[in-house]
């Protein structure tokens, strides 16, 4: 029988190994692609950074998202955001 695996999210706030600003952004299934790419944008232009983008298994992004944008990212994208976490390393053991 084999073995199963467990993961483990290291701390958050250990700053070796994730940063307060660089975030997973997750959009809802009926999100388009376009409108995924307007919030992209949208966080490119208030000082962001998208470091990876994802479509095959997730809809959405890797960012570094301006702590003086998040908040309003956060509360204006509401409707199509089905979860935003912390970037980090995750490891199994």
């Amino acid at each position: 029988m084999a073995e199963a695996t467990h993961w483990h999210r290291l701390p958050v706030n250990d700053p070796a190994t994730s940063n307060p600003t660089e975030y997973i952004v997750v959009f809802k299934d009926n999100v388009s692609d376009a409108d995924v790419e307007r919030h992209a944008d949208d966080i490119a232009a208030n000082g962001g950074e998208i470091n990876q983008r994802y479509g095959t298994v997730l809809k959405g992004f890797a960012a570094t998202i301006p702590e003086s944008y998040f908040s309003s990212f956060q509360s204006l994208n509401a409707d199509v955001i089905s979860y935003i976490e912390p970037d980090g390393i995750v490891t199994t053991q």
